[in-house]
């Protein structure tokens, strides 16, 4: 690996603000010295503010720099493959935020295309370097609740204002997001899900828009089936009275209860005792994530999420769709 591997970061919006630009400044070895905005003065401000010395509007431009090493695609999933293709032909290292691509289809091609120049390509699923959840696989994996039986999830809120009064969100577009905040948010449980309890091997669900406030689906209901014989189920819903998120592990000697975005204690019952785990997010939520790329890049550990387990997920949520 080189001394020091330089990123460009296409599409700095907000989620490159706190949670994950910074990292790629911070962590020893990288460095942030490129990013892209459609409005160059948008990217200009952002260039300013976190000391780096180029910026652009036009992607195609970043990703032809030759001081540039490797690229993170943080844009909405809509332009995902498109970037991530012209990414491989160049050869270089790539990270894409989550989801991987709109379909299972597109990110097969995105895979595929990486896999065939034997290029490093990760995915922004950075809960699986999280140590809240390393924590949970860790008493998973210690036998602390038994055998796995099952595992539920409920994940629900209020439409937003923007929802309800017809204001614009990418999230909400069909055209972009097709499942709407299911794309955005069930897709970082399936994929941890998968990271504590194995791949999936069969997964159904349905799906509909049940408040016709915008393009998008807002209620599904999945199950789906570990290869290790653990049951799955989960309902997600963008339309009820209040905002939950809930998930359950089951196992032959006790349970787990945590959240997937909140910061709530992990709780773990048997028959004789309760305990509570409370472990904070780090400021910057992808800092973990970023090291381990950083890890995996100069010959250690393999990183918890790369293309290969973001196409499993993308697959997962297919299957739940209807669209495979």
């Amino acid at each position: 690996m080189k001394e020091s591997i330089k990123w460009g970061i296409i599409g700095c919006g907000d989620v490159t603000e706190v949670k994950s630009g910074p990292a790629y400044s911070l962590v020893n070895g990288f460095e942030l010295v490129a990013v892209m905005r459609r409005n160059l003065e948008l990217a200009k401000d952002y260039a300013k503010r976190h000391k780096v010395k180029k910026y652009y509007d036009d992607a195609d431009a970043l990703i032809q720099d030759d001081e540039v090493d490797a690229i993170y695609i943080a844009t909405p999933p809509d332009s995902h493959h498109m970037y991530a293709l012209k990414v491989a032909k160049v050869g270089k290292i790539c990270c894409i935020e989550k989801p991987m691509a709109r379909s299972y289809k597109a990110c097969l091609e995105i895979y595929t295309a990486f896999k065939e120049k034997n290029l490093p390509l990760f995915v922004a699923y950075y809960r699986r370097s999280l140590p809240r959840f390393n924590k949970v696989k860790t008493l998973i994996e210690t036998g602390s609740i038994g055998t796995i039986r099952y595992i539920t999830w409920e994940l629900s809120r209020t439409p937003s204002p923007t929802d309800r009064f017809n204001g614009y969100n990418w999230r909400t577009d069909a055209k972009i997001a097709p499942a709407g905040y299911f794309d955005d948010l069930a897709s970082h449980g399936l994929d941890l899900f998968t990271y504590l309890l194995g791949d999936i091997k069969t997964a159904h669900g349905l799906s509909l828009n049940q408040q016709h406030l915008y393009t998008a689906k807002d209620a599904i209901s999945g199950s789906w089936l570990h290869d290790s014989g653990v049951i799955g189920s989960a309902c997600w819903n963008f339309g009820s009275y209040k905002r939950v998120d809930e998930v359950k592990i089951v196992g032959s000697e006790g349970a787990l209860n945590f959240s997937v975005f909140g910061e709530d204690p992990i709780v773990l019952k048997t028959k004789t005792k309760t305990k509570s785990f409370m472990i904070d997010h780090p400021k910057h939520i992808q800092i973990y994530h970023v090291e381990h790329m950083k890890k995996q890049l100069e010959g250690g550990a393999m990183h918890p999420s790369t293309g290969k387990s973001g196409l499993h997920t993308a697959w997962v949520m297919d299957k739940i769709l209807g669209h495979i």
